[in-house]
Order: C-alpha cells, then sequence, then structure tokens
C-alpha cells in the first residue's frame, strides 16, 4: 500500500506516477541497494525525470516514501488480519508475517531505516503506525481472552524483530519451533 504525502491531494494519473515510482524504487532497492540513480528509476517505472523529481526532489525523499510504504503494509496487515481472523489467530499470523518480513527484508529495511533520520517526520509517523497496529491487535486477542493481559504491542514488535533476527541463521523447522515457543509464552493458560 502506496501512502502519498497527505497533505497534497493528487489528480489520479499523478497518484498512478506516485505509486509506480514508488513500487519499482522499493524493487531497485531491493535488488541493487538504495544508490540507484534516480534516471533508472524513472525509466523502469515509465515515467520521464521530471516527474519523478516532481514527486520526490530529493533521493530522501524517495528512500522516506518507500520505508513508509513499506512500514504502513506492514501494519495494514494486522487491520486486515483481525478483519478475517478471530483476534488470537490475528496477532499469531502478523507476529509471523513479521518474522517473514524482518528475514525477507532485512536488508533492504535496515537500509532504509539507516537514511530515514530516526527525528524525523517519517520516522515518527512509521513507529506511530507500527505500534498502533500492534496495540490493536494485542488488545483484540486479550480482549478475546487467548492473550495474556501483561503483555503490550511494543513486546509483540519487539518479539518479531528478535525473532526475525533469529530465523535468518536458522531452518525454517527451527524458526517454526521459535514462534511455537515464543507464541506458547503469549498465550493466557
Amino acid at each position: 500500500m502506496v501512502t502519498a504525502d497527505p497533505v497534497r491531494p493528487m489528480r489520479a494519473d499523478a497518484r498512478r506516477n506516485y505509486e509506480r515510482i514508488v513500487a519499482v524504487a522499493k524493487e531497485a532497492f531491493t535488488a541493487d541497494g538504495v544508490d540507484v540513480p534516480a534516471d533508472d528509476i524513472a525509466k523502469r517505472a515509465g515515467v520521464g525525470a521530471g516527474t519523478l523529481y516532481r514527486h520526490f526532489p530529493t533521493r530522501d525523499k524517495l528512500v522516506e516514501a518507500v520505508y513508509r510504504d513499506e512500514i504502513d503494509g506492514l501494519a495494514q496487515q494486522a487491520y486486515d488480519l483481525l478483519e478475517e481472523l478471530p483476534p488470537g489467530k490475528a496477532l499469531e499470523t502478523w507476529l509471523a508475517t513479521h518474522v517473514v518480513y524482518v528475514v525477507e527484508k532485512h536488508g533492504l529495511a535496515m537500509t532504509l531505516k539507516a537514511s530515514v533520520d530516526a527525528g524525523s517526520e517519517v520516522f515518527g509517523w512509521c513507529r506511530a503506525r507500527l505500534q498502533a497496529a500492534a496495540d490493536t491487535i494485542v488488545k483484540a486477542a486479550q480482549d478475546e481472552g487467548t492473550i495474556r493481559a501483561d503483555v503490550a504491542g511494543v513486546d509483540i514488535l519487539r518479539l518479531g524483530h528478535g525473532l526475525g533476527s533469529a530465523a535468518s541463521k536458522a531452518s525454517g523447522e527451527d524458526t517454526t519451533r521459535l514462534l511455537r515457543i515464543v507464541l506458547d509464552g503469549l498465550r493466557t493458560s
């Protein structure tokens, strides 16, 4: 899910260009790192350099948009899962998704996070968006009675990151076992 600058409404064609540029930049950053020339991104997105620079006047703005999109997508999955599954199962699935995200996107996420100033508005927005999603899914699972009352949303975020880091060096079977251990520790009796 691409999240454009919420202050500036866009025409439909401009939104499509924005979304295409962000999607292509994400692919390019994943494959080649964040130093991919902006002109290459514009070319791959099928837009002119002027269109790219109109949306993203600096490389930092493009990196921020990709980072924001990545975090927004991960957060939105929590809300989507709550609509599809019982809360406890939604939390389990979201934690597993978080682990997979950390494993698969570790390089990109670390590069993007390093490129975004920790005190920036974008970083603050991303932290708040992810925290709100975690708090919501944890609260729903607690209300259902499946997750311990002393678990906080931030705990789930930290566990997902920690498990993802461990999983990057473990087999799939070991990762599944570690995830089960953590989930058993989160459950009520």
